[in-house]
């Protein structure tokens, strides 16, 4: 159960919180597993964007290292939060997966219906899990065995990774697939275990945090979560606004006044999502830049002093800013810096 204090956390002490957490302060010296289990993961629905959120987390980084350690297995792509792919370790993949499968399914249930049944899919699973013990398969081969607008529903019956070379840096389309048990190994997690790991990666990488904002990061009903909430040790905070945070007891609650570099973000980059808008890290005041009916997968952002303050695209070698509005030349100058290096990694 949370603990009795009740400090109050202003925002921008919530947004330094989660800049340390998700490795924003400063660039950490850990392998890409390591950075995933603390980050809560990576949305991996392009591929650039996985290497990209990782470059500016993880210290020396090379392309190289997320690609090799796809090939290794020690991470691995599957549609995991909320339906959505993400990359996250190998270690972390069965208990996430196996914690939000039921909620996976529900959630199938009511945006399908009048698609195919249960038992359908049940079937389809059957040829899809023979078809694949002779190794992965592409889509198109998967659409051929199924039919097409199987894959989807199958997927909630059927743990699927999507397995390089597909989805990295150099075949960026993510169309590769195999039975996660085949790729990783049988599963050992309980839903239960599954659910904690859930609460403690997003805490890890997001906290201090609501119970509902918990609960749209994993895409689960709150209440399913109150189990795990009431088992777990954690402490208590209250935001400006009187609302409970819980958060684990040890995480970094940094100063609010800690220096933040500029830092660039690719799409998808999951703290500038609805669950992490108490963080401030994409004020009110930008949202419909960076997501609109044009852009629903967000645009690429930069960083200053820990907040959104415009985008970014690669272009003929280089990166090219757009600032949302007039900024320090000083801090022009260590954009420049940071968008050298990054123009040096696409190269």
């Amino acid at each position: 159960m949370p603990d009795d204090v009740e400090r109050v956390l202003v925002g921008r002490e919530l947004n330094r919180a989660v800049l340390a957490r998700q490795l924003l302060l400063e660039r950490a010296r850990v392998t890409v597993p390591a950075a995933l289990e603390r980050m809560g993961g990576l949305q991996a629905q392009y591929a650039p964007s996985m290497y990209i959120g990782l470059w500016s987390r993880v210290d020396r980084f090379r392309r190289a290292d997320l690609t090799d350690a796809l090939e290794r297995r020690t991470v691995v792509q599957g549609t995991l939060l909320r339906a959505t792919i993400h990359l996250v370790s190998a270690k972390d993949y069965w208990p996430l997966a196996i914690g939000v499968r039921e909620g996976r399914r529900d959630w199938f249930a009511r945006v399908s219906r009048g698609g195919p049944t249960v038992d359908e899919l049940q079937r389809a699973v059957a040829r899809l899990r023979e078809a694949l013990a002779g190794g992965p398969l592409r889509r198109a081969e998967i659409d051929q065995l199924l039919g097409a607008g199987f894959l989807g529903g199958v997927g909630m019956w059927l743990d699927l990774v999507r397995v390089p070379p597909s989805g990295t840096w150099e075949r960026r389309r993510a169309d590769l697939y195999a039975a996660a048990d085949d790729w990783l190994g049988q599963a050992t997690a309980t839903a239960e275990e599954g659910v904690s790991l859930l609460v403690r990666r997003y805490l890890g990488g997001f906290g201090p945090a609501t119970r509902t904002d918990i609960a749209d990061w994993a895409g689960l009903p709150v209440r399913s979560l109150a189990p795990t909430l009431a088992r777990l040790r954690l402490r208590s905070f209250r935001a400006e606004d009187g609302a409970e945070l819980v958060d684990l007891p040890d995480a970094p609650l940094p100063d609010k006044e800690t220096p933040a570099p500029v830092r660039f973000l690719p799409t998808w980059d999951a703290t500038l999502l609805v669950h992490a808008r108490r963080s401030g890290i994409l004020p009110e005041a930008h949202r419909a830049k960076v997501f609109n009916t044009r852009t629903p997968h967000s645009v690429n952002t930069l960083l200053v002093d820990g907040s959104v303050a415009g985008t970014w695209r690669y272009e003929h070698g280089q990166i090219r800013i757009e600032e949302f509005g007039p900024l320090p030349r000083s801090v022009r100058r260590e954009l420049a810096q940071e968008a050298e290096r990054l123009a040096a990694f696409h190269g």
